[in-house]
């Protein structure tokens, strides 16, 4: 019996749940539901151990212990935190910081994003609610796992790469449990393995900002990861002009002119992670770093509905 013939007697099972505060669906192919539930479950139970480790809302997690001693001493932690922090910041250093976990430091009392809004603070201002975010202040020492953020103040988050790489760990978990084909999807960005119990590949639709319920596309998605960057769900309108809530942490001031980015790549965590840096990059330096990575994709809308995508990409 071929592969294909032994998926086609297999169907597909979906549980959506709330984690990490996002909303999470877990889908995967499998004979029976017994089965599914139990593999749904593994997938719940590591998105779980990930929140615990990288959350901020709970007092004794690593990351609340790093940034507790920000200034004061490093933190050791388990490595799976150490690696993760380490590559966050490597893809600080690829998008020259547009990327940066310390984006926790941001200061909300000084100007927070707020539909209310009426004017945006002036550059000084703006740039004074940044000035602690630096990825270049976070000192590690890998042969004792450990953390330091250098300034009192300083705060990491794991906001824009966390979905993403419990996504990641949940797919490795299920395939650890030769689970063939599934869905890993975090709110919108997703990861997929496998083919659907038809045979056929997944595909998704993608979102037009104008109608976020509606697709203007569909692409083939097995064995790959999409995550989209958007504002077409928080924006403020001044003077005309759209601001999007994904402030710029080199400025301190909200990226226009872009609608939505969406990234494709093998990896759910990288996906996640490099959707709003090129938001805030902007159109031509975001595609022109998105050409010189392997196997990493664009799809870019700008606020007059211009399509743009990076090369080797195919829409249907």
């Amino acid at each position: 019996m071929t592969a294909e013939n032994n998926i086609l007697q297999k169907q597909k099972y979906s549980q959506s749940l709330k984690l990490m505060g996002n909303n999470f669906t877990i889908t995967v192919v499998a004979e029976n539901e017994k089965a599914a539930n139990e593999y749904i479950n593994l997938a719940i139970e590591e998105i779980r151990r990930i929140e615990k480790l990288l959350t901020t809302y709970k007092e004794d997690s690593q990351t609340n212990l790093i940034n507790e001693n920000a200034g004061i001493k490093p933190v050791k932690v388990d490595l799976e935190v150490f690696n993760l922090i380490e590559r966050s910041m490597g893809i600080s250093k690829i998008t020259q910081g547009a990327f940066d976990i310390s984006y926790g430091s941001i200061d909300k009392n000084l100007w927070n994003f707020d539909k209310s809004m009426t004017k945006l603070p002036d550059a000084e201002t703006a740039l004074k609610m940044v000035y602690l975010i630096d990825y270049r202040n976070i000192i590690l020492d890998r042969e004792n796992t450990t953390v330091f953020l250098k300034e009192k103040g300083m705060r990491i988050g794991f906001g824009g790469i966390g979905k993403g790489y419990a996504a990641e760990m949940a797919k490795q978990i299920l395939i650890k449990h030769n689970v063939q084909s599934g869905i890993i999807n975090a709110s919108g960005d997703l990861c997929a393995w496998g083919l659907q119990p038809n045979g056929k590949k997944w595909t998704i639709g993608v979102a037009n900002p104008d109608a976020p319920n509606a697709a203007f596309s569909f692409m083939e998605i097995s064995n790959k990861a999409v995550a989209t960057s958007g504002n077409y769900e928080k924006f403020v309108t001044i003077n005309g002009k759209k601001y999007s809530h994904t402030i710029d942490p080199k400025t301190g001031l909200p990226i226009t002119g872009i609608k939505s980015v969406t990234i494709i790549s093998s990896n759910a965590e990288f996906a996640d992670a490099m959707a709003t840096p090129i938001a805030v990059m902007g159109i031509k330096a975001g595609l022109f770093l998105i050409d010189q990575i392997p196997d990493l994709y664009c799809i870019i809308i700008d606020d007059n509905n211009k399509i743009y995508t990076s090369k080797n990409i195919r829409l249907k």
